[in-house]
């Protein structure tokens, strides 16, 4: 059954929360971050993305970026613009995008749970960007960017959050993105106790975003745990920074891919090649209206595909994907792509910037082929993680992204 632990969160004065917190490390380029903080010097982008103080011709992976990092959280707290709850708490953060709103519970969870698949995975990781992360944790004692987690929905918990999210909230602002983060404290003895009890009899946490960050929480808690001879399974490194997201506020935008080139084909090479696995015609859709159906932009037409029979396991949780279902049928058999992880003929498009953005790769010439996708399911996501196995690469973009600097964990 899943732990979840109040904490005593590191976080913004109230009259500053909107200056501090930021976009998350991994959604900028290095360029974007410093002009996005070039008139903010309170920006949390100093301390997840500290390079943007450095010149520009200094490694990203260098000792110096992550002191520099861990001097910005330093400043923050020491000038007071950052000040460390009291006594531990949980919080409730919402984020409201158009017509969406979800609401999580921001806690901490036990990396012992991550070891024994009580907390789930869908990607694999890299180990350099574990390595990333872990110097990151070590260089500041803190985490400061949450672990995306989901959980099937508990009427108790979600009557409990509703309460408290009538109540008057801590921070309420809109960030330049249009989106608008809400947060409020627990800090009713009651209410904490029971998300306590209440998360004891859930089964399973499902990891949707941030697997780098929890791989590299639980490997910071082994470490730590290794190097103290008094470890008693209670010290705070033992838990990681997460929101928890129950099943029905979850959000998924489509992946969508672009690809550089036809691997040599002609045009009407091209397309004979992909009528052998799919349905082929000409459509105004540029967005799929439901799943196994695809928008491919192509010389300035957009084509819709539908997979023909028997080109896919439909009883796989992984096959059966979207993202599968085009690489084993299209992106690898014809356009050569065997590894999308590795190959730089492929890039991935974020489903929040539209189609407008895969017509444009397109017509620079930038890419020679684009493919609209419809999203993954969170049902799909949660069929895959309970069986053990992984994703294709960029199968799920979620949206919105949590802000870093809201709320840390101080180790």
């Amino acid at each position: 059954m899943a732990i979840v632990r109040p904490f005593r969160g590191l976080r913004p004065r109230p009259d500053l929360a909107e200056k501090i917190a930021s976009p998350p490390y991994d959604v900028l380029d290095s360029e974007e971050a410093r002009e996005m903080v070039r008139d903010n010097p309170l920006s949390f982008l100093r301390v997840v993305k500290p390079e943007v103080d450095l010149d520009p011709d200094v490694d990203l992976y260098s000792d110096q970026v992550y002191r520099q990092g861990a001097r910005n959280l330093r400043r923050l707290m020491e000038e007071g613009q950052m000040i460390q709850d009291g006594k531990p708490l949980f919080y409730f953060y919402r984020q409201v995008m158009g017509d969406h709103s979800q609401v999580g519970l921001v806690a901490c969870v036990s990396a012992e749970d991550y070891q024994r698949d009580v907390i789930k995975k869908h990607e694999h990781t890299r180990e350099a960007k574990e390595r990333d992360r872990v110097r990151h944790i070590e260089a500041q004692n803190a985490q400061s960017g949450p672990v995306f987690l989901t959980y099937s929905d508990v009427r108790e918990l979600n009557e409990l959050q509703d309460g408290v999210c009538q109540g008057e909230p801590v921070y309420d602002f809109t960030a330049p993105d249009g989106v608008r983060h809400t947060m409020w404290l627990v800090d009713d003895p009651g209410d904490i106790e029971k998300i306590i009890r209440v998360f004891g009899d859930v089964p399973t946490l499902y990891v949707a975003d941030g697997h780098h960050r929890s791989a590299a929480g639980t490997i910071v808690a082994q470490k730590r745990a290794e190097s103290n001879p008094n470890h008693t399974g209670q010290e705070e490194y033992n838990y990681f920074l997460a929101v928890l997201f129950p099943k029905s506020h979850m959000k998924i935008l489509p992946y969508n891919r672009v690809v550089a080139d036809l691997r040599g084909l002609s045009r009407e090479d091209f397309l004979g090649r992909v009528s052998e696995r799919f349905e082929v015609g000409e459509t105004d859709e540029r967005s799929p209206k439901s799943p196994r159906r695809y928008a491919m932009y192509l010389d300035g037409k957009w084509y819709g595909l539908t997979p023909k029979e028997g080109t896919f396991d439909a009883d796989d949780p992984v096959a059966s994907l979207d993202a599968s279902i085009l690489q084993n049928n299209l992106l690898s058999p014809v356009l050569g792509i065997e590894n999308p992880r590795t190959d730089d003929r492929i890039d991935f498009v974020g489903g929040i910037r539209g189609t407008d953005e895969l017509e444009r790769r397109v017509d620079s010439g930038g890419s020679r082929v684009a493919f609209s996708l419809y999203p993954t399911t969170v049902d799909q996501l949660l069929a895959v993680a309970e069986s053990g196995r992984v994703m294709p690469p960029k199968s799920t973009w979620f949206e919105p992204k949590l802000r870093s600097g809201m709320v840390i964990h101080v180790l």
